[in-house]
């Protein structure tokens, strides 16, 4: 289904916990497996039947995302790009793209997490209305992200950046769904001791205002972080195991795309045969035969 709704997907920052990989490239333009890490955020927001979505960057990194996702229209979607000059803080992301978000809802997300199994974020979406969703996802070492505290009714009490005492294990994920009000909220917050505008204050004030809703990702729902090269590494081995086991891929918007109908079949052919011979385009030439074909469900 599509959705009004835009998005914006981060991909700035330096990626210092990379070096010396992001000396060479863009922490979101890394392989995870087979594909550039980016591709993994924009299939969950194509599967999302999100269209229309900003990609925000570093100056130096611009020209290579350009290069790579070119307009969207090969996938049937739109990209915008804008420069994050310095690494400010997630929440600035809301300000650089006000214009582009104009009077729509947005979903913020990080060009770094990956995500894989179930339709959970394209449930949010189709039931969101007003106020912010966020997510929680039961984690082994809550202490390195956002953490959320539940009451016993499940609704949120508190959010702590990375706690040293967490008081929950249940971290929130790098995915941020909003009403328009998000950009008041985030123009009004001021940076914290970091220097950077925090998304977390975002939150607590959605939440202070009573409008926060706070889903829980569901068992067999995976969030991989690869921001760190060990974390780089174990998500490839991860999308590696479920695609030679199951025989689908993760993170490949052109079946994305054909999926959600943003591609006819024959677009997704037509972009197929432009690819050069590779597993990547044997695997989509598999898709259109499958869904072709007589033995295909759903």
């Amino acid at each position: 289904m599509e959705h009004d709704t835009k998005a914006i997907l981060l991909a700035g920052g330096t990626g210092t916990r990379l070096f010396p990989l992001t000396q060479v490239v863009s922490k979101q333009l890394q392989p995870v497996y087979d594909k550039p890490m980016i591709y993994y955020p924009i299939t969950v927001l194509i599967a999302a039947g999100i269209r229309d979505i900003l990609i925000i960057s570093t100056p130096q990194d611009l020209p290579r995302f350009r290069a790579l996702l070119q307009d969207g229209s090969q996938w049937g979607v739109s990209f915008t790009f804008r420069e994050q000059a310095e690494p400010r803080g997630i929440a600035e992301a809301l300000i650089i793209g006000a214009d582009f978000i104009g009077s729509s809802a947005v979903v913020l997300m990080l060009g770094d997490n990956i995500f894989s199994g179930g339709d959970d974020f394209a449930r949010a979406l189709s039931t969101f209305e007003c106020g912010a969703t966020i997510f929680a996802y039961h984690v082994k070492d809550p202490s390195r992200y956002g953490v959320i505290e539940f009451d016993q009714a499940g609704n949120a009490l508190s959010i702590e950046e990375k706690p040293v005492r967490p008081k929950s294990a249940y971290a929130i994920p790098g995915v941020y769904i909003y009403d328009n009000r998000a950009l008041e909220i985030a123009r009004a917050i001021r940076p914290s001791a970091r220097g950077e505008l925090e998304i977390t204050e975002v939150n607590r004030e959605y939440m202070a205002r009573g409008q926060l809703q706070v889903r829980r990702l569901r068992r067999g729902f995976a969030w991989l972080d690869a921001g760190t090269s060990s974390a780089l590494h174990e998500a490839s081995v991860y999308v590696e195991n479920i695609e030679k086991r199951q025989g689908v891929k993760i993170g490949c918007p052109e079946e994305a795309a054909l999926i959600s109908g943003f591609l006819s079949m024959e677009g997704f052919r037509a972009l197929v045969a432009t690819m050069p011979n590779c597993e990547y385009r044997e695997y989509l030439t598999g898709v259109a035969e499958e869904r072709s074909g007589r033995f295909f469900e759903d």
